[in-house]
């Protein structure tokens, strides 16, 4: 198929440049890769379609890949995610056929991503799952052409583990999101960081001092808790995990119901992965100016309908700030229209920490073409090899020096033969 595109305005593409330049510059480990890449061209001959956040990091990705060989095309995987330079800079620059526009209503998006199907890929990479999804729904004919799809988010995972168990996953599936380098650093620091900044930008308001409900308390929420805290923020953790919640108290946090939170809290961010986290019931019962955002990746944590439903009034306060008057006259805000406020209201991961997951992503892709006849149509992690070889590269780029284990450690943590002497 020819190259072509659906993106905002082709004159913006100069600035995205200047972004993604930026963005590659931070992402040695990727950079590695994709040095490799162009020299052994392990993709070539293979089509990926790639649904993710369009930003200066992903940019990068996707350049990599091509430089392995590989026809790349690539959409969205949120309506409000997409950086419009760096958009316009991948087709205009790069020659990579982009769909995505940010604040792409429903339609636009779901036609996005059919776009990008009817290059009919052989890999596919997602961020929550919608193209597999379609995959399976709607174009079922394409299947047969599927080597196999990456996974990056939490989200995604747990709806291709629901598709596994019921034996509807008819693609083999590496879940990028279960590598140690992507979750334990990419989850917790850059959604850590990234969310505290798309709240800041929305709202400018400091956090020192104000009551900060995080929402669960997985890798995602224990990174946004942390950075609350850091900022002076005093930190109320939800759960339904007893394990989880009791780390969170013995991490010092205070724990409760959301429905005692809800009367305290001056800031509330979900990032459980669930829906309906904060109720419309609980919207009621907030502090008039009571701050609410979501980190999960779907816009369904908050029930944003509810609230449409029974408010007052509404308005636009700034970007990514919307006011709602309640009856009574109390008024709440909601940033980023419920969706994911790192990515709606600023500019998502820093590209630091998307380096070890974009790695992790460029490689799925190659381990699917190595093992194109051998996999079975189940979701699979990436070989603790290739796990532990992101790290030292990272480490390596960062100039950390770690020691390694002598012969005699090496045979001592291998034998059960020496105990007490």
């Amino acid at each position: 198929m020819l190259k072509t595109s659906d993106i905002k305005d082709l004159k913006l593409a100069p600035e995205g440049k200047l972004k993604i330049e930026w963005s590659g510059q931070l992402m040695p480990v990727l950079k590695i890769i994709k040095e490799r890449f162009s020299k052994e061209k392990p993709l070539r001959g293979y089509t990926l379609a790639a649904c993710l956040h369009i930003t200066s990091e992903t940019a990068n990705l996707l350049t990599t890949l091509e430089a392995g060989g590989a026809k790349v095309v690539a959409c969205a995987s949120n309506p409000l995610s997409t950086q419009d330079s760096v958009a316009a800079s991948l087709f205009k620059d790069f020659g990579i056929s982009t769909f995505a526009i940010k604040g792409e209503d429903n339609k636009t998006y779901y036609k996005h991503l059919n776009q990008v199907l009817n290059y009919r890929p052989n890999i596919t990479m997602d961020d929550g799952g919608d193209l597999i999804h379609l995959l399976h729904t709607q174009r079922q004919k394409q299947l047969s052409d599927i080597i196999g799809s990456s996974e990056e988010t939490t989200t995604g995972v747990t709806r291709l583990r629901a598709m596994e168990k019921e034996g509807e996953l008819r693609v083999p599936v590496v879940a990028v999101n279960d590598s140690d380098t992507k979750h334990l650093f990419d989850n917790r620091y850059g959604t850590g960081q990234s969310t505290i900044d798309g709240i800041i930008r929305a709202t400018n308001i400091l956090l020192a001092g104000k009551t900060f409900v995080t929402a669960g308390y997985g890798w995602c929420s224990r990174g946004i808790a942390i950075r609350a805290k850091g900022h002076g923020a005093n930190v109320i953790i939800t759960e339904v995990d007893p394990i989880r919640a009791l780390e969170a108290a013995m991490d010092g946090y205070r724990v409760m119901k959301m429905k005692d939170a809800v009367e305290i809290g001056d800031i509330f961010v979900s990032a459980t992965g669930d829906k309906h986290v904060i109720t419309v019931e609980n919207v009621r019962k907030m502090k008039d100016g009571a701050i609410i955002a979501n980190s999960g990746h779907f816009d369904v944590e908050i029930d944003v309908a509810g609230i449409e439903k029974i408010k007052k009034s509404k308005r636009k306060i700034r970007n990514s700030l919307e006011e709602y008057v309640l009856p009574g006259g109390k008024k709440v805000y909601l940033l980023g229209e419920g969706r994911l406020v790192n990515l709606a209201a600023a500019e998502g991961h820093p590209a630091e920490v998307m380096d070890m997951s974009f790695a992790n992503q460029a490689l799925a892709a190659e381990y699917f073409v190595k093992n194109k006849d051998k996999l079975e149509n189940k979701i699979y992690t990436l070989p603790k090899e290739l796990d532990m070889q992101v790290a030292r590269l990272k480490l390596n780029a960062m100039g950390v020096d770690i020691d390694t284990l002598t012969a005699e450690q090496k045979r001592y943590l291998s034998s059960w033969n020496e105990g007490t002497k």
